[in-house]
């Protein structure tokens, strides 16, 4: 799945947040100044193209929802990071965190305990 850039997660926060939604009603979710509708509808399309929305067609207006979920988001910009910095190596990504003192000893142990339950 493509990284979003700063704006398409912005998009993509307020679909998530607001369901289906026209671009004329994305529009009034932004504060002053507000994106102009023709940038705006053009970033719509490009997340559609990009697999992240879709439409329904209602006369000539299409009404876009999300088919990605911010979960499903989050999990896979996770997987990236991992992939891309860390040799793709979770073990390396846990490993550094308790390196530079993210995550403590008690809280690994914590999460040992949970994958033993699973």
């Amino acid at each position: 799945m493509k990284r979003l850039t700063n704006k398409e997660k912005e998009i993509m926060d307020l679909y998530w947040q607001h369901g289906p939604m026209f671009v004329r009603e994305l529009l009034e979710h932004y504060a002053e100044p507000r994106p102009h509708f023709n940038t705006l509808s053009t970033m719509v399309r490009i997340l559609e193209k990009n697999g992240y929305l879709d439409h329904k067609q209602y006369g000539n207006t299409y009404q876009y929802f999300p088919i990605v979920t911010e979960k499903e988001y989050g999990r896979s910009s996770i997987a990236g990071v991992i992939k891309n910095y860390f040799n793709d190596s979770y073990l390396s990504a846990v490993s550094s965190f308790v390196k530079e003192e993210k995550i403590s000893v008690e809280e690994l142990k914590e999460l040992i305990k949970e994958i033993e339950n699973a």
